[in-house]
């Protein structure tokens, strides 16, 4: 009897202490969030804002037609890095899939040099030839068309790739050509080489782009937006002048780095 009391008071003991030791053990951290796309059927309207920086523009190479007949490749072209800004409307499908429809704008500033086979002034040294700096701005306004795809979210980052179509205006504005001997001290011979001011040309071009980048969810309605974007636009007008003095660009390829933010309302 002496034996059974001994080792029921024993198994009691280790019960509570089992129990006092579970109590007093520390929580464990709660591991972030994961949700993997498909998981919910989240669906509808958004707005979206956006702003750019294009560290990186394409090497294009525009030509110049002068009268001389020939047409002749900028030697030096340069476009400035410009800000850039949209907004659009979207559509949220699934956790995966999404779709908008935005407005961009961005300007820039052109400079760049063109040779000519036309001779300098006779007091130039032999062989020399003419050159025409070039300068210009101009404005593009564009709409595309876009598709994302989501990928899984991690503690409040998605990770997303994307596409787009569209088209872009572009509009040259007035372009200044300064005619100079390319030894710098002489001058170019003839009218053709006066300093002259030409229209620029305006006109819609297909455009596409790809993008990726990372969201992160500040409320359940809205997301800030961090992103790459890579566009082309096809080539085209720059000026028409007389006598068959003409430009023309091969294109703009930019290459941004984005940051937006998307409400959904509704």
């Amino acid at each position: 009897m002496k034996s059974s009391i001994t080792i029921l008071a024993t198994a009691a003991s280790l019960v509570l202490l089992g129990g006092r030791a579970m109590a007093e053990e520390p929580p464990i951290d709660e591991a972030p969030e994961i949700s993997i796309p498909g998981d919910s059927s989240t669906t509808g309207w958004y707005l979206r804002g956006d702003l750019g920086y294009a560290p990186w523009t394409g090497n294009e190479t525009p030509d110049y037609r002068f009268d001389d007949g020939a047409t002749h490749e900028f030697d030096s072209a340069r476009f400035s890095k410009p800000v850039s800004g949209g907004a659009g409307i979207g559509y949220q499908f699934t956790d995966i899939w999404r779709a908008d429809l935005t407005g961009d704008f961005f300007k820039s500033d052109f400079t760049g040099t063109a040779n000519t086979n036309l001779p300098c002034a006779a007091s130039a040294p032999a062989g020399t030839g003419c050159a025409s700096g070039v300068r210009a701005d101009l404005r593009a306004y564009g709409v595309m068309t876009n598709g994302y795809a989501d990928l899984a979210t991690v503690a409040g980052f998605t990770p997303y790739v994307g596409a787009g179509i569209g088209i872009t205006n572009v509009r040259w504005g007035s372009v200044r050509s300064q005619p100079e001997c390319v030894d710098g001290g002489s001058a170019c011979s003839g009218v053709t080489f006066l300093p002259q001011d030409f229209n620029g040309k305006n006109n819609w071009r297909f455009t596409y782009a790809l993008m990726a980048g990372l969201s992160y969810e500040i409320t359940n309605n809205i997301k800030v937006d961090f992103g790459y974007r890579f566009s082309d636009i096809a080539g085209g007008s720059m000026f028409a002048g007389p006598s068959g003095t003409s430009g023309r660009d091969d294109g703009l390829t930019r290459h941004e780095i984005r940051i937006g933010l998307r409400m959904a309302g509704w």
